[in-house]
């Protein structure tokens, strides 16, 4: 996705991820919309550890 601002480009990437429908399989669309959702990623305010840590946080009920 791409477009001029960075707020702009996570609207149409949100948009896309709406849109798709997969059926028949688990895909990581979820785990997306929820990542597009989160004020740290929404302000650029991760590392290469973030997601990490993210996924420990929800496994632990966090």
């Amino acid at each position: 996705m791409h477009g001029r601002t960075r707020v702009e480009c996570m609207m149409r990437l949100r948009r896309a991820l709406d849109e798709f429908v997969v059926d028949g399989i688990n895909t990581t669309i979820p785990l997306f919309r929820e990542l597009l959702a989160n004020p740290d990623i929404a302000n650029g305010d991760y590392d290469i550890h973030w997601l990490e840590k993210f996924l420990a946080a929800k496994a632990a009920g966090k």
